[in-house]
């Protein structure tokens, strides 16, 4: 149950994503609303329904409500993003932040999570040691970190070249991207590093590991990750994004591509192996 919840919420983010390039205007803008309330409740309900009301409020208190904190704070004082302003197009506002905001937040910190849970070993029962699990903690959070701040080399530029906020100075920026300055970007670093520190202690034990039930998560991440490098090399003209987005978001997304598909092929040579031998059936053919 909880997979095909799962499975059919993602697909209907990836007909709304689909359909985005495809639009302009009021209905580009409600249709960013529209796939960020969409990325929540696929995020937020996974995290019930595969672990409990614990794991859910954990995600929502960290990620949701972090997430309206830190974006209150930094349209009122600058920190740590920079001085920016939104547009009144996302919807309604709280503090002068869109309420859709942090819901973004929480949409993709959960597969962020997950994706780095399964690269450090998350299907494992125990880890033995003191020190082996406190290098395990700090490449899970490092992984998690960097998957999550990584997205918004994504997301500003295109929001930005939408209107939907704006600096007020933009400088430094990064070659490329210009109007959007170099500090929000280690601002979503460091709130990223708050978020997934404080996500597995709040969380509990049942956060720590992965199995069968996260495949619509970690599909969530890849699609995000190679949709994201078509759609502005491609369809929004953003080709410096798609570069710069392809590049930092790698780091967990491509490790994550290649140890699944060594899983698959582990799993389809255990298969073939275990394959009845008919007699008379040549096996070297």
């Amino acid at each position: 149950m909880t997979r095909r919840i799962s499975w059919t919420l993602l697909a209907v983010l990836v007909l709304a994503q689909i359909c985005y390039p495809l639009t302009t205007g009021a209905t580009r803008a409600g249709l960013t609303v529209a796939t960020v309330v969409l990325g929540w409740l696929l995020s937020v309900g996974h995290a019930l329904l595969s672990r409990g009301p614990r794991v859910a409020a954990a995600l929502v208190a960290v990620a949701t409500g972090g997430g309206f904190a830190i974006e209150a704070l930094g349209v009122a004082t600058g920190v740590p993003f920079g001085s920016y302003d939104y547009s009144g197009e996302l919807g309604p506002k709280l503090a002068g932040v869109p309420l859709i905001i942090p819901l973004a937040w929480t949409w993709m910190a959960w597969p962020a999570w997950l994706a780095a849970v399964r690269l450090t070993g998350g299907s494992a029962s125990r880890v033995s040691g003191s020190g082996a699990a406190a290098g395990l903690w700090v490449r899970r959070i490092a992984l998690a970190t960097v998957g999550l701040a990584a997205w918004d080399l994504f997301l500003d530029p295109q929001m930005v070249a939408e209107g939907y906020w704006r600096w007020r100075d933009a400088t430094p920026a990064l070659p490329g991207l210009a109007g959007i300055p170099v500090s929000n970007y280690l601002g979503w670093l460091l709130f990223a590093v708050l978020l997934m520190s404080a996500l597995r202690p709040l969380a509990g034990p049942s956060a720590a590991h992965t199995d069968r039930r996260d495949h619509p998560m970690i599909a969530l991440y890849l699609w995000t990750y190679f949709s994201s490098i078509l759609a502005h090399a491609v369809f929004l003209d953003l080709p410096a994004s798609a570069l710069w987005g392809a590049a930092s978001m790698a780091v967990t997304a491509v490790p994550l591509a290649v140890t699944l598909l060594r899983a698959r092929r582990g799993r389809d040579t255990r298969r073939e192996d275990h394959q009845p031998h008919r007699p008379g059936v040549d096996a070297t053919r």
